[in-house]
């Protein structure tokens, strides 16, 4: 049969489990995960350095830094390729954007870290990692995943949107709706009995119905 890909058993990372610890080299030294508790991280990985794609993705990155460090997240990047390439790439990126990368980027040659989060499919490409996003939280929980291919650039903006979403749910115990922004009305949780569903639309919330009430926080 042709154009089979034979598949091995990668590991598959799990929402709200904890996200896998590893030690790594990077272009800011040896750094591990575990030690990044208190803070939350954005994991994510790109193909190869010195590609254009992933340039315009580390400019767009390095635009949103502070608003990420200001909500105590630390970004760390990945590849598989070597920290020379990477210091190399960050080089050209300062001499021919006028950009500086302020974040660690993971030197991943033995696609350690990327096996641990499952970062690579076969069918995209052997030899590279694909763009996957994690968000990881101060408690070292997996709470999101996002994958894109290779040849589609990330929505930076949408990055930050999800850190924001995530925040707001822990901090006040709601939830989000499609679309949603910072500043805009949340999702009151639905009440779980009957005696609550009668009580709901009682309780000043703005609701279209006992199951669907919006908030402003």
């Amino acid at each position: 049969m042709e154009n089979v890909v034979e598949l091995t058993p990668k590991s598959t990372p799990r929402l709200n489990a904890p996200a896998p610890d590893f030690e790594a080299d990077s272009t800011q030294g040896m750094i591990r995960l575990s030690d990044y508790l208190s803070k939350w991280v954005l994991l994510f990985s790109h193909p190869a350095d010195f590609t254009p794609v992933c340039t315009t993705e580390f400019v767009a990155l390095a635009h949103i830094s502070p608003e990420m460090k200001k909500r105590n997240v630390q970004l760390l990047g990945l590849s598989i390729d070597s920290t020379f390439s990477h210091i190399a790439w960050l080089r050209n990126i300062h001499d021919k954007f006028g950009v500086d990368i302020d974040f660690p980027i993971i030197a991943d040659l033995n696609k350690k870290v990327a096996s641990l989060y499952g970062m690579t499919s076969p069918y995209e490409s052997e030899t590279a990692t694909t763009r996957c996003v994690f968000f990881i939280d101060d408690k070292g929980l997996l709470r999101a995943m996002l994958y894109y291919p290779m040849t589609l650039g990330r929505n930076i903006d949408e990055l930050l949107r999800v850190i924001d979403g995530l925040q707001m749910v822990d901090k006040n115990s709601v939830s989000l709706p499609a679309n949603w922004h910072p500043g805009e009305k949340v999702i009151v949780p639905p009440p779980k009995t009957m005696e609550a569903a009668e009580l709901r639309i009682k309780e000043g919330y703005e609701c279209t119905d006992w199951y669907y009430c919006k908030k402003a926080v």
